[in-house]
């Protein structure tokens, strides 16, 4: 079941969504212990190790910093030491590469049925993520989904990682969308929400299986509520699922 959650009346004429702006660990990586393991792995060569006050505290930042560009949740945690930080981040990769090697990556259910479906009605998919273009590139090449996405984005290639708007209008320049109004972005964070908003997006989605709560997706700015990726083509491609707001959920 889809929750709508926007806010004001309901509108006369919605924009057709041609673009849905997805983030890479709702479609490709179930598993959200393995980038706990590794951000917990990388922070200990810092000499931050589990049981130890700095260590809860850096746990706490990682949890509020979901969704951001990894290396900007490294800086946080090490503020003082750029060197610091971009040697946890280099940890964090191989920590990352090396898990995917190991277990390869299975889409939760539904997902690959959700992009041909999408894709075969004419909307366009982009993939967004805080990891670096190496692992992104990593992730794309184990699944074999080259020819599934119009296009994969991170922070490396616009600049800045979300909560900044940078890669959604960044997709919405390259796959030549004419309007932000035509544009969904749907994620599993907060700061996936506060970047669908900040672009303008028609739709910001959170969707509940990830390391977030619907609150922190609601103070993020979600426009909708979503169980699962299944959910998805239902909101996309149903014209009531943008424009009938009468069941909306008061904030």
């Amino acid at each position: 079941m889809v929750q709508d959650h926007t806010d004001g009346a309901t509108v006369s004429a919605v924009a057709p969504i041609r673009l849905v702006c997805l983030d890479l660990a709702v479609t490709t990586i179930g598993d959200t212990a393995l980038i706990e393991r590794a951000f917990a792995e990388a922070i200990a060569t810092q000499g931050i190790v589990p049981g130890t006050s700095a260590y809860a505290r850096a746990m706490v930042h990682v949890h509020r910093s979901r969704g951001c560009s990894t290396i900007d949740v490294f800086r946080g945690i090490f503020p003082a030491n750029e060197a610091q930080a971009q040697a946890a981040h280099l940890t964090f990769e191989r920590a990352c590469e090396g898990a995917i090697e190991r277990a390869g990556l299975v889409p939760p259910p539904g997902t690959i049925e959700v992009l041909d479906k999408l894709r075969g009605s004419g909307v366009r998919i982009c993939l967004i993520t805080g990891l670096s273009r190496n692992t992104l590139s990593r992730v794309l090449g184990t699944l074999g989904w080259v020819d599934k996405v119009d296009l994969a984005l991170c922070p490396e290639d616009v600049g800045r990682g979300r909560p900044w708007p940078d890669m959604i209008l960044h997709a919405i320049l390259r796959l030549g969308i004419d309007d932000v109004h035509h544009v969904a972005v749907v994620g599993e964070t907060e700061s996936d929400m506060l970047a669908g908003r900040r672009a303008g997006a028609q739709v910001t989605a959170g969707i509940l299986t990830g390391a977030q709560s619907q609150e922190r997706l609601l103070a993020g700015g979600a426009t909708h509520i979503l169980p699962a990726i299944t959910s998805l083509p239902d909101l996309i491609l149903t014209t009531d699922a943008t424009t009938h707001h009468t069941t909306a959920t008061a904030r």
